[in-house]
């Protein structure tokens, strides 16, 4: 009788959650939730518009009342939800606020001066104050421009970066060489600014010019169709200023594309306006339709066909940076973000070609997508996202790499979930066996793993197991049993799981934290059904926790920030995962209950 009471619960909680999702899917087939992160990118939006002269008294108002109501009681920013005070978000957004005539307070200012202003700020802060005229440019570490010339050969390139990394250090090498300035008409000096001291740069050598002509060519190839670079917020908002500090206008077609295309970033919140960091349509509907599965949905329902049409719109089929490194290697896989054709991303790949299987749809694609995948495992046999073999991790020693990873070395996480598509599919067996050898050798002594996308050991540990299972790693082999050990041993009174984000620096908090969330109690219940146990108390416990945090609407309440970009630099709030995980686990536990 437990077990069918279990299961009424379940069921319930099953069937409000896949009528909320469905709620939420576009017309289009598309789920695509906000993707949020902090207020610096809200603060930059003012910056390269007022360097390009496109302020307006509205947008100044907007852009001022969502940076004063993410301020904190204290009158500080911080990088995630509930996280400490940063010193460099807090200087852009105090100044981004002056900009737009407004005073954040004596508290903003006694902050931001205690820690030492902006000369204690990062790269990227300094640059955007540098463009503002509030500190020059010449005092700042600089960024050759020169590095685009190097081949992919030498023992240095621009391809020993991160993809993120390398579209955004080309764009800003050519703007610091160019020093381009509009001064803001506002007064600084209180927090460390030194305004009215940067000069134009002399006349450049003939390598200088040649190496700025080789980066704005290397820039213009790589802009994608909605205008972006990447699809991400960074290389995007440097390459339009370098084009403009070019001497472009808006007539120019690719710094007019971008400008254009950047509009569609925006979120419209009332009197507030906030730009998204980037998009993921891609990965939320592929998520969206594998929960949806899970939990019952027959593959031919309508908006489970309008997503794998979708999925199937949305393949990569031409070569990017990726293929620097894998020249023979085809085409295929899939991206992010709306429009990232010359980025694909292992992560988004396995998990799509995954669904795919669900839905019954695109043999050809999930073949392609998967030649790809196993075409981009590294060396070691691990799966980065984007690149294969990219860890120099030497190059975390040059004074301008001060922010967040410029690496993309293998992650349990992207492997695992890897792993996931091949053993469940039943392709490749020699790529999952030195997949499996690599993943368990990641195994912490703790028994977690470390989670390079989500927070944090909890994601990890979430699509480790999975992904181990898939492959055939039994449930009583020691890792399996090591780690559910470890969720055992962090698995909270209330049943929920929580990790504090500060987990990244500080391994006290692995796994812990004072508050539970929905999407990390998802990842540690998809763990426990992996590792055979569905049927125990932990699961259970799990299990009824998402089921009485359910809200009426069928939806789950998340603010935490449980994704990441760059460890503790650029957390990311997937507004999403909140009812995609959830579900994704209780459909699964459903399956095994009931056998």
């Amino acid at each position: 009788m437990a077990a069918i009471a279990e299961l009424t619960q379940l069921d319930a909680a099953i069937e409000r959650g896949t009528r909320r999702l469905l709620e939420l899917q576009r017309p289009d087939g598309v789920w695509a939730g906000e993707l949020e992160s902090n207020v610096t990118m809200t603060a930059q939006h003012l910056f390269w518009h007022h360097h390009l002269g496109l302020r307006t008294p509205e947008l100044d108002r907007r852009i001022a009342n969502e940076l004063l109501a993410r301020m904190r009681d204290d009158g500080t920013w911080s990088i995630w939800f509930e996280g400490p005070a940063d010193l460099s978000t807090s200087i852009e957004a105090y100044v981004a606020c002056r900009l737009a005539g407004v005073d954040p307070g004596p508290k903003a200012l006694a902050y931001i001066r205690s820690e030492g202003g902006i000369p204690k700020s990062r790269l990227f802060t300094k640059c955007f104050m540098a463009l503002l005229g509030q500190w020059p440019w010449q005092r700042m570490v600089p960024i050759p421009p020169e590095l685009v010339l190097l081949p992919p050969s030498a023992p240095f390139s621009i391809y020993n970066f991160s993809c993120w990394a390398r579209q955004t250090f080309v764009a800003l090498a050519v703007a610091q060489s160019l020093r381009p300035v509009r001064p803001a008409d506002v007064d600084l000096a209180a927090i460390g600014a030194i305004p009215g001291r940067t000069r134009t740069p002399g006349r450049p050598n003939p390598l200088r010019r040649r190496a700025v002509a080789v980066a704005e060519r290397w820039i213009r190839e790589r802009q994608e169709a909605d205008g972006s670079w990447g699809g991400i917020q960074p290389p995007w908002v440097w390459g339009i200023i370098a084009l403009s500090a070019l001497g472009y206008g808006l007539d120019d077609p690719t710094l007019g594309k971008a400008v254009e295309g950047w509009q569609g970033f925006m979120v419209e919140d009332g009197e507030r306006l906030r730009p998204e960091a980037c998009q993921s349509p891609v990965w939320d509907t592929a998520l969206a339709a594998l929960a949806l599965r899970a939990c019952g949905v027959p593959a031919d329902h309508e908006g489970l066909r309008r997503a794998g049409d979708y999925l199937l719109r949305e393949e990569v089929t031409v070569k990017g940076d990726w293929a620097i490194r894998t020249p023979d290697l085809a085409a295929g896989g899939w991206a992010f973000e709306f429009e990232n054709d010359l980025y694909p991303d292992v992560d988004d790949t396995a998990v799509v070609a995954l669904t795919l299987h669900e839905l019954g749809r695109g043999e050809d694609a999930i073949a392609r997508g998967v030649d790809w995948l196993v075409g981009m495992q590294s060396r070691d046999g691990g799966w980065g996202a984007f690149d294969v073999d990219n860890k120099a991790m030497w190059l975390y020693k040059i004074p301008f790499c001060d922010f967040g990873k410029v690496t993309d070395e293998p992650s349990a996480d992207v492997s695992a979930h890897s792993l996931e598509t091949l053993g469940t599919l039943g392709l490749d067996r020699e790529a999952a066996e030195r997949g499996v050898e690599w993943l368990l050798s990641e195994q912490e002594k703790d028994g977690s793993w470390f989670g390079r996308w989500g927070v944090n050991h909890i994601y990890g540990t979430g699509a480790a197991l999975p992904g181990l299972e898939a492959c055939g790693i039994p449930h009583d082999h020691p890792s399996v049993r090591r780690a559910v050990a470890w969720l055992d041993s962090v698995q909270q009174e209330g049943g929920g799981f929580g990790e504090d984000i500060r987990s990244y620096a500080d391994p006290a908090w692995r796994g812990r934290a004072n508050f539970a969330t929905a999407s990390q109690t998802a990842w540690a219940l998809l763990a426990y059904v992996a590792a055979g146990n569905a049927e125990d108390s932990a699961t259970r416990r799990a299990a009824d926790y998402l089921c009485a945090a359910q809200q009426a609407d069928g939806d789950w309440h998340e603010e935490h920030f449980t994704g990441t970009g760059f460890p503790l630099d650029f957390m990311i709030r997937y507004h999403l995962y909140r009812i995609t995980f959830p579900l994704l686990a209780l459909g699964r536990l459903r399956e095994r209950l009931a056998g």
